[in-house]
């Protein structure tokens, strides 16, 4: 089975049922599957061949989603972008990927046109809304998704051919090494990974779905795979404060709400209606460990509620979960492997870890990606043999090496210990350090930079810059702040920007992370509270 076919199967099973709601809008499976179908069309009418790459740089609404699966359908690639991403990141994933197709806003094209010129590979843009109003030759050719999308010659798209292990879509996550890098997931990842997940969920067509997380996430896309597999209501989220979510959840009757750990302690604060929680089947989080009174929290607002603790990999999908009856036994954990997963626990010599005893958590099965898009450094460095794989078999076999530490318990339980690369997370979004020091560097007021995460209650890590100024007379370090939010996403920007004459540095000359992590975590416990 391929990504569309899910969307075909629901239509053929309930035609009628309701697929997908955005603000007001509700269509039914056979709506869209229909507009899926047009959309792969026109797509093959501009000429998009099977594995080119087509990008979706959009708000979540109706068009995104026929936007992804008409390209999976046209036999293409595709990758959404994050809404919250600047222009020069949008560039870096279109150079990177050699982007044929972006389809986006005439606003967002607008922001993007300067970035855009430079981009050799790019084609077309399908743009949603008015004329961008000006004339300006361009090296590529400007839509209206309307034209290209509703009026395509055929109304059904022709066979593209192909199997469930060829590309089906590339998700962009940060790197500890500085540029975003695209993660290369096939469509048996996708489809299997619709499968498990649904299958511990115990999700059904009488399900209400609401994605609050962005689709370029690999749990955002999830909501709308796992939905699309049973016959799901998916219901789309762009939301501006959390007590937007309340109200779609009361509007919906929302039955499945899946978030990361800032958003569930800024859930938990909200004054929840009775109509909001009626239909709440489970809760489930992501991203990072949930704390404790918040997950406290968030049982007594939906009493009746599954609680499910997750953890995984966008180079996996997802790897682990814990069950809801294990919660109050250990709401710490990270549960044991999701259907069709093995997880693995080993040391540094290659061999199994006993329980209680320190290893990386090794992630093996069907969900294992395809590896990074045109990084084979990389790829070889987290793609790699499982240690348990039996030497008579001459075939290859690759597992991810997350480089997370974890522990398993006696009962096979596992526990997350901590992250072996200098990665932020924050907000649910992997950061680059490297990412923030390039432009802090571009900025031209400082001479050093690192960027560095502490341990934050609510945001996971709290970004922390340290500089040394180019000239340290008069320098602000608000100017730095302002000219980082001026090309940066709000998440990336630092909580703070500090100033210091000089930052450590290892044996080799590199700075070092760990030992200014260390100094800034002991000042912070210092601090008068």
């Amino acid at each position: 089975m391929r990504l569309p076919d899910l969307v075909a199967r629901s239509a053929q099973r309930a035609p009628d049922a309701p697929a997908l709601t955005a603000r007001t809008t509700t269509i039914s499976y056979a709506d869209l599957h229909e507009r899926t179908e047009r959309a792969a069309t026109g797509l093959r009418d501009l000429g998009l061949d099977a594995g080119e790459r087509v990008a979706v740089f959009l708000d979540k609404r109706i068009e995104t989603v026929v936007a992804l699966f008409a390209c999976s359908r046209a036999g293409g690639v595709f990758i959404p972008v994050n809404p919250v991403l600047r222009a020069r990141q949008v560039r870096h994933i279109l150079d990177d990927c050699a982007v044929r197709v972006l389809v986006t806003s005439t606003d967002r094209l607008r922001a993007l046109r300067t970035e855009l010129a430079a981009c050799k590979s790019l084609a077309h843009v399908l743009v949603l809304g008015d004329s961008p109003g000006d004339d300006k030759e361009t090296p590529y050719r400007i839509h209206a998704w309307a034209e290209v999308a509703e009026r395509a010659t055929q109304a059904v798209c022709p066979p593209t051919g192909g199997v469930d292990t060829d590309v089906a879509a590339i998700l962009y996550t940060s790197g500890s090494t500085g540029a975003p890098k695209g993660v290369v997931l096939s469509h048996r990842n996708l489809v299997v990974g619709a499968e498990s997940v649904s299958t511990y969920l115990n999700n059904t067509a009488e399900d209400r779905i609401l994605a609050v997380l962005p689709l370029s996430f690999d749990a955002g896309l999830s909501q709308l795979t796992t939905g699309f597999y049973v016959g799901a209501n998916v219901v789309l989220a762009d939301y501006l404060l959390p007590g937007d979510v309340v109200r779609l959840c009361a509007e919906h009757r929302i039955s499945g709400l899946v978030g990361v750990p800032p958003l569930w302690i800024q859930l938990a604060a909200q004054t929840w209606p009775a109509e909001a929680v009626a239909g709440m089947r489970y809760f489930a989080n992501t991203g990072g460990r949930l704390p404790r009174v918040t997950l406290q929290q968030l049982r007594t607002i939906f009493p009746a509620a599954a609680p499910y603790l997750m953890y995984g990999l966008t180079e996996a999908f997802r790897s682990t979960y814990l069950d809801p009856t294990e919660v109050d036994r250990r709401p710490d954990s990270i549960g044991q492997a999701i259907p069709n997963a093995e997880i693995l626990v080993v040391r540094e010599d290659g061999g199994l870890c006993g329980p209680g005893e320190p290893g990386e958590l090794v992630h093996r099965g069907p969900l294992v990606t395809l590896g990074y898009w045109n990084d084979a450094q990389r790829t070889a460095e987290r793609f790699r043999p499982p240690p348990n794989r039996p030497v008579e078999l001459c075939t290859p076999e690759l597992a991810v090496w997350s480089g997370d530490v974890v522990v398993r318990d006696e009962e096979g339980f596992l526990y997350f210990v901590g992250r072996r690369d200098d990665m932020i997370k924050t907000s649910g979004y992997r950061v680059s350090p490297q990412e923030i020091e390039e432009v802090a560097y571009e900025t031209g007021l400082v001479h050093d930079a690192v960027a560095v995460g502490l341990e934050d209650e609510t945001l996971g890590h709290r970004v922390v810059l340290v500089v040394t100024p180019r000239e340290p007379a008069g320098f602000d370090p608000a100017a730095v702040t302002a000219r980082l939010r001026q090309e940066l996403p709000g998440y990336m920007v630092p909580a703070e920007v500090m100033v210091r004459s000089a930052l450590p540095q290892s044996p080799n000359g590199k700075f070092d992370r760990a030992i200014l992590r260390r100094e800034l975590a002991a000042a912070r416990r210092q601090e008068p509270t």
